[in-house]
């Protein structure tokens, strides 16, 4: 290029602008031929063309140059092309990254909004909902309110229909008052005769019913003696009763709590009846807990307490009265049951002691015998064969607080065997008669084994007992009299068939309770269901009725049987 700015600068001409512009792409480079000016016709063309071709050629590798001299970079390298490659990559990533939040923004709108649609249906849906059941509501009460509406018009009806009646055919004055049960008739009307009072019904108002007329005033309740002015009314015996004056009278009431019975599902009156006392109470008290008395078996009324035992038993006042609380207080009754078996001649010989005791020491003295027969739901006597130790009531306990009783004195008693009996034992705090029925019960369980009797079958065992004590009973209902006549056969022997001598009860003149409670006592035995207590004592019964004492007892001697 020097030779050229040789030739340049030894030459007038000149470029026109003192330099060539050039333009370059990335794709390929296109030059821009010099203008030279008018002045260089001189130059042999050749020899400047020749230059000119050598002079591009050098530029390929030349930085070109700017207006001051400075160098201008104009060569991009494979660098800046990957660069830019990068770039637009990223670029496209941005987009997409961004193009992918937008879906994501548009899609959680969309979800938010099916939401709140989704709510919005609901909450239209309870409201259609509420709002039917507001029209349902009003219907139903529409309806009961026509119900009632036909129900007051027909009563009205009736009730017209038995003024119109009680009128004879006449018609209501126009000073009838509507208001009134009983209508003011103004004008004349036949002569009645009031069925109450007998006095003669002028002009005013009267009733007709039970087949006759009646002045108002005249028209009472059987019960409480006052005018029934209601429209409706019971009747009893051909006696008018308020409706409510005839269910105190006539409705039963539950001898435990005292309330009306209730009706069961059906409408009925249902209740419990105890077969003896026919002690009226709601089926209901039979689940609820109410206690009984043990002796008698009749329910605690809620007005009245019983009087609670040692062992946990409830023993009702009237059976209190008469009840036997200690071994030494049950003493008399016992030398009685002994001499009610020598008037039927069969006197035991030996002294067998005899215990009253509580129910644990009842239970454990029964675990602790090998022989012998129980088959009550609570066994209240016991015939003892075996030795042990029993602890017995020894003094009577007193009533405490809350009719508890206290300071129960008790000692135990070593039982030794002397014969085939050692001890009878009796549960404490049962009336008089009780106790001597259950005495009754064990002795002919002790003259059985002290006579030689072979171990019988339960029904035979305990039905003779049964019958024995049954006995003792009837003995003590005919207290007073002289002579009890046994039953017996024409073959019987006279001895069984002799009239045995029943003395006085000790206890002197008994309540009427006491009766009815002995009569109890009996009813329990003969309505017993068991098969060896109820069958056997039946199957006994009818023997000695039918053969007498004496017969029956050897045939079951001799064969274990009854006659």
């Amino acid at each position: 290029m020097g030779w050229l700015t040789k030739i340049l600068k030894g030459s007038s001409r000149k470029y026109s602008d003192g330099q060539a512009n050039r333009r370059y792409s990335r794709e390929d480079r296109s030059v821009d031929t010099p203008r030279y000016s008018a002045e260089g016709s001189d130059f042999d063309k050749e020899e400047i063309e020749c230059a000119i071709a050598l002079s591009l050629s050098e530029q390929e590798h030349v930085i070109p140059q700017d207006d001051k001299g400075k160098k201008v970079i104009e060569h991009i390298s494979e660098t800046e092309e990957d660069d830019d490659e990068d770039e637009e990559d990223e670029d496209e990533d941005e987009e997409e990254y961004t193009r992918a939040q937008v879906e994501a923004a548009e899609e959680e709108e969309k979800k938010v909004a099916q939401a709140q649609i989704e709510e919005e249906e609901k909450r239209r849906a309870e409201a259609e909902l509420e709002e039917l059941e507001k029209q349902l509501a009003k219907a139903r009460l529409e309806e009961e309110e026509a119900r009632r509406a036909k129900a007051q018009l027909e009563e009205d009806e009736q009730l017209a229909k038995a003024l119109q009646e009680s009128m004879n055919g006449g018609s209501p004055p126009p000073g009838y008052d509507s208001g009134s049960v009983f209508p003011s008739y103004p004008f004349l009307v036949p002569s009645r005769i009031c069925t109450g009072c007998r006095a003669e019904i002028g002009h005013g108002r009267f009733l007709s019913c039970m087949g006759g007329v009646w002045h108002p005033e005249c028209f009472c309740c059987h019960a409480c003696d006052k005018p029934i002015i209601d429209y409706e009314f019971s009747m009893s015996g051909n006696r008018p009763y308020h409706k409510l004056c005839y269910k105190e009278q006539h409705h039963p009431k539950c001898d435990v709590c005292h309330n009306f019975i209730p009706t069961n599902p059906a409408g009925l009156i249902e209740y419990r009846a105890h077969p003896f006392w026919m002690q009226k109470y709601c089926p209901s008290h039979e689940r609820d807990g109410t206690p009984r008395c043990c002796s008698c078996e009749r329910m605690e009324p809620k007005d009245t307490k019983y009087l609670i035992l040692d062992d946990g038993r409830k023993l009702c006042l009237e059976c209190l009265d008469s009840a036997i609380m200690d071994t030494h207080e049950c003493q008399p009754l016992y030398l009685e049951i002994r001499e009610f078996y020598e008037g039927l001649h069969m006197k035991v010989e030996q002294q067998i002691p005899m215990l009253l005791v509580e129910r644990s020491a009842l239970n454990e003295a029964m675990e602790g015998e090998k022989h012998g027969h129980h088959h009550l739901p609570e066994t209240r006597g016991l015939c003892l064969s075996e030795e042990q130790t029993v602890t017995t009531v020894l003094r009577r306990p007193k009533i405490g607080a809350g009719y508890k009783l206290i300071d129960m004195i008790t000692e135990p008693c070593r039982l030794v065997r002397r014969c085939e009996v050692t001890a009878i034992l009796i549960l404490y705090g049962l009336p008089r008669l009780l106790t001597g029925s259950i005495l009754a019960h064990e002795m002919m369980h002790a003259w059985l084994r002290l006579n030689g009797y072979p171990n019988l079958r339960p029904e035979v065992e305990e039905g003779i007992c049964q019958v024995l004590a049954h006995m003792w009973l009837e003995s003590e209902t005919y207290a007073g009299s002289t002579l009890i006549d046994i039953p017996s056969s024409s073959s019987a022997s006279s001895s069984s068939a002799a009239a045995v001598a029943i003395a006085s009860s000790k206890k002197g003149e008994r309540s009427d309770f006491e009766k009815k409670l002995g009569e109890f006592f009996k009813h329990q035995i003969e309505s017993d269901s068991s098969s060896a207590y109820g069958d056997g004592f039946r199957q006994g019964n009818q023997a000695v009725l039918t053969h007498g004492l004496k017969r029956t007892l050897d045939h079951i001697r001799l064969t274990g049987t009854f006659p």
